[in-house]
């Protein structure tokens, strides 16, 4: 396993993006503890939750539970391990995800967090989404209050823009090691935010890394359509011998020292070949053929 910057810890270069495991179609808790121990096996150091990766209308936490559990029952050292959850999305009985950037609301949710994860600081407190009801600088002064008090080591932001990034930065200083914004062959929206990132040294987590190569938890049923779509990645790895999933990340940690990409997984054997693309080093010029597909063209 290779290794990447948080803040001024040092963390997988992969990470492990746990939703998967407590979403609709989860699997039993078995195989579910049994990736989080393979991730951990592999070298995976970074383990991304949040408090509204549940069913829907079931109580908050049970991802957080579970990785609390796994960590628990691991037979290995944990102790480098990261855990980042978040807060400020919600999930009711309709499956749908609300938005609460109230500072109350964030407070008490990262009470709750760090009570299910069982530590005395959260490692990692991201800001899931912003609130368009609720100041932007008055939720991200919760994280800054959470600082002060000691429950949260180090704060990060999630699906924001290069404004809300300098003026949660304005507010947190160094504080602030993170953003986390969805960034996938499928969806490049966010290029601009990897880019500043890189300037402010913040460290950027790909959220559904796998978008055009591998379905998201999110997406529901299986809508994707073939290797055609994407198929230099396919090409590639072909030539390669590995995973498309593989070359997909290792195209994404090419994109910046700061990135850090966090795959899902839901069975072992998916999160130990996500772990290998650490090691896949992609050469110029497949990069330059993998940066040219967009949305299957080439």
């Amino acid at each position: 396993m290779r290794y990447r910057t948080l803040g001024d810890l040092r963390v997988s270069a992969v990470g492990l993006g746990a939703m998967p495991l407590s979403l609709e179609g989860h699997p039993d808790e078995r195989r579910a503890l049994a990736t989080v121990h393979a991730a951990l096996d592999a070298g995976v150091t970074l383990l991304d939750t949040a408090d509204s990766y549940h069913p829907p209308g079931a109580e908050p936490g049970h991802n957080e539970l579970l990785v609390a559990r796994a960590l628990a029952a691991y037979g290995g050292d944990t102790s480098e391990v990261l855990v980042a959850t978040k807060g400020g999305r919600g999930r009711p009985a309709d499956g749908s995800w609300t938005v609460t950037g109230d500072p109350r609301h964030l407070k008490r949710a990262a009470e709750g967090s760090l009570k299910r994860l069982g530590v005395e600081a959260i490692g990692l407190y991201q800001l899931h989404k912003p609130d368009p009801a609720v100041p932007f600088e008055e939720s991200v002064g919760a994280l800054r209050e959470l600082l002060d008090e000691g429950k949260i080591r180090l704060a990060g932001i999630s699906n924001t823009d290069g404004e809300q990034i300098r003026s949660a930065r304005a507010i947190l200083g160094d504080r602030l090691v993170s953003v986390q914004n969805r960034y996938s062959p499928e969806v490049r929206d966010s290029e601009a935010e990897l880019r500043l990132c890189a300037e402010l040294g913040l460290a950027f987590l790909p959220w559904s890394p796998l978008g055009g190569i591998s379905r998201s938890a999110l997406d529901g049923p299986s809508r994707l359509p073939g290797a055609g779509r994407f198929g230099a990645f396919h090409e590639v790895a072909a030539e390669r011998g590995v995973s498309a999933q593989q070359v997909c990340l290792a195209w994404l940690l090419a994109k910046s020292p700061t990135v850090i990409p966090i795959p899902g997984a839901s069975r072992p054997e998916t999160i130990r070949d996500s772990a290998g693309a650490a090691d896949l080093v992609l050469s110029a010029r497949e990069l330059v053929r993998l940066d040219a597909q967009r949305n299957g063209g080439s």
